[in-house]
């Protein structure tokens, strides 16, 4: 369990660094990191209570953090 949550943090923050560095997002290295690693810790523990998400916690991390990274600037800008 402490490993796929250390893999989860790692993931998560290799696709916000690798967003950001890409154009897909404009909202700063350091906070599109932060944006992925919530989003995968909410992903993560939504997947052990409920049973929710795919077999490879790998794809779960990262559909999670893109998904995050969608959902959360889009919320706040108009």
């Amino acid at each position: 369990m402490f490993p796929t949550l250390i893999g989860t943090i790692v993931i998560a923050g290799i696709v916000g660094y690798l967003s950001e560095r890409s154009g897909f997002t404009r909202n700063g290295i350091l906070q599109s990191i932060i944006i992925c690693v919530g989003g995968a810790f909410v992903f993560y523990f939504i997947t052990l209570m409920f049973g929710i998400g795919f077999r490879s916690p790998g794809m779960n991390a990262i559909l999670a953090s893109v998904g995050a990274l969608i959902i959360v600037p889009f919320h706040w800008r108009r």
